[in-house]
């Protein structure tokens, strides 16, 4: 059997270069996908913390309609609140402490043990391409510097589908799980006062810190896998170029 033209087996080779080079934009696009956070995503002990449970939309198709979050029974918090949402209600269940916690004197004997934002209706919920922040403020931040604290939630779609993001955090040098968990650090109070966590009322600029450094740390996060996934592009794109370029050289 004769060999193909050498013009045919160099279109060939480029265009073996750019089907890989397309398929390094999926591979490098893939892990780029959201995951459902805790942001900002520490605390200081001790501390009334204003944090937002930021929600991407996963599917093409559906909208997210229910958020439900848990929080870790073995940290509680004494005092949960939740921010206003148009066209969202949420609902709070409490559950009884083992251990009665103690803040500023009193006894606290049970605590918020889950949190469900429920969207109105479809149109109302977080769309495709969207995402969502449901804030909250949580306190006194556990006296438990070190620790890393686990938030489960389950996200559901209009289409009946959920995600679970409930895996909980990889061990050092092991690779992520596909649903991680939203998690929380916390870390020591720098002694500016806001760790002091003597009110909620009180925390009102810290809130306002807090929520922009959340902004701006997940902006970050981003920022890596979007100039990861633009080089793969580029890359692709070239190949494609140099291909077609080719293939009209040899047919002229």
């Amino acid at each position: 059997m004769s060999k193909p033209p050498a013009s045919r087996r160099g279109l060939g080779r480029l265009a073996v270069i750019a089907g890989i080079a397309a398929i390094g934009v999926a591979a490098v696009a893939g892990p780029a996908s959201a995951h459902v956070t805790i942001n900002p995503g520490e605390a200081e002990a001790g501390s009334y913390a204003r944090l937002d449970l930021r929600i991407p939309n996963e599917s093409d198709t559906a909208s997210t309609v229910k958020v439900e979050l848990t929080l870790p029974a073995d940290h509680p918090f004494a005092s949960v609140r939740t921010s206003a949402m148009d066209g969202w209600k949420v609902e709070t269940k409490k559950a009884t402490l083992a251990t009665p916690l103690d803040v500023h004197g009193r006894q606290i004997t049970e605590a918020v043990s889950t949190i469900t934002w429920t969207a109105e209706d479809a149109e109302a919920g977080v769309q495709p391409g969207q995402f969502a922040e449901f804030g909250l403020s949580l306190g006194p931040v556990p006296d438990a510097v070190g620790t890393t604290l686990v938030f489960k939630a389950i996200q559901t779609y209009s289409d009946k589908t959920e995600a679970a993001w409930i895996e909980d955090p990889p061990a050092e040098g092991a690779a992520e799980p596909e649903k991680p968990a939203p998690t929380l650090k916390i870390v020591a109070a720098t002694g500016d006062g806001h760790g002091s966590g003597a009110s909620d009322e009180g925390t009102a600029g810290h809130d306002e810190a807090a929520a922009d450094s959340g902004s701006d740390s997940a902006s970050d996060e981003a920022k890596p896998a979007l100039y990861l996934a633009v080089g793969a592009g580029a890359v692709a794109l070239l190949a494609l170029i140099l291909a077609f370029t080719a293939l009209r050289k040899r047919s002229s």
